[in-house]
């Protein structure tokens, strides 16, 4: 087996070598609705540097699995840590998390960003200022968020999350909607976001933004993990079958008994 990359009960993905390069781990991690499994038995570690960029076909669990790691949504078993801590409300506050569809108050573009940094304590305009000018927003400042185009409505909810500083970020899907030339802008922000420091965890279906944007990749296979190994290694020469054929473009979903 490659170095950096283990397996454990036919799953396989890289590991942090030492604790101090992990930042997450999720153990046993189970996500039920109703008497359907949705998330079964996931054991991951989360590396504290890179971009995570996470895979799967339609329905293999992505969406669930960071909002289970963010706290949006409980384990039907198995834990979440971060740090070494469980999760809980002072950690997710050092988090941030973006959806494929934006989500914004009906007031001015400043005013998002102003209400989410009130609730922080750190409500200054020159701190508004700032975040709107780097996303390409300042223009719009006074106006009203939801006359934005789409890529400029995803800006500001990524403008939102960046903020606050936080420590992880998290994007289901930001750009599935956008053309090339937001997809561009959105991708940008995000590079800079991680160049400063913060963890980036990325959903996307796209192979082409996941070549672009990922140091490690998580693989997800009717909610199991199927494979996690850096990013190169993972489209060159992936482990898992389920991968392969993903990358091939002949994985085939079956309805799930679960």
């Amino acid at each position: 087996m490659p170095d950096g990359t283990t397996v454990s009960q036919g799953r396989t993905w890289a590991a942090p070598t030492d604790e101090s390069e992990c930042l997450g781990e999720a153990v046993g991690l189970v996500y039920r609705s109703g008497d359907r499994t949705l998330i079964d038995g996931i054991d991951l570690q989360i590396p504290r540097a890179g971009r995570t960029v996470v895979m799967g076909a339609n329905g293999a669990g992505k969406s669930l699995l960071l909002r289970l790691l963010h706290g949006l949504l409980l384990p039907s078993a198995g834990h979440v840590r971060w740090g070494g801590r469980p999760l809980d409300d002072a950690l997710r506050q050092q988090q941030a998390m973006v959806f494929q569809r934006p989500v914004l108050l009906r007031r001015s573009v400043a005013a998002n960003i102003r209400f989410v940094l009130k609730l922080r304590g750190r409500a200054d305009q020159a701190r508004v200022d700032a975040t709107l000018d780097e996303v390409g927003l300042a223009a719009h400042a006074h106006q009203p968020a939801r006359l934005l185009s789409g890529g400029e409505q995803q800006r500001l909810a990524l403008a939102r999350a960046l903020a606050t500083d936080p420590q992880v970020l998290f994007l289901d899907e930001p750009t599935a909607s956008l053309d090339p030339a937001s997809t561009a802008a959105i991708e940008t922000i995000v590079n800079r976001a991680h160049a400063r420091g913060t963890k980036i965890m990325f959903v996307t279906h796209d192979l082409g933004q996941a070549r672009r944007l990922a140091d490690d990749v998580i693989f997800l296979h009717y909610g199991q993990l199927a494979e996690q190994s850096p990013a190169q290694r993972f489209f060159d020469d992936p482990v898992s079958q389920a991968a392969r054929d993903y990358l091939d473009g002949r994985l085939v979903i079956r309805k799930s008994s679960k």
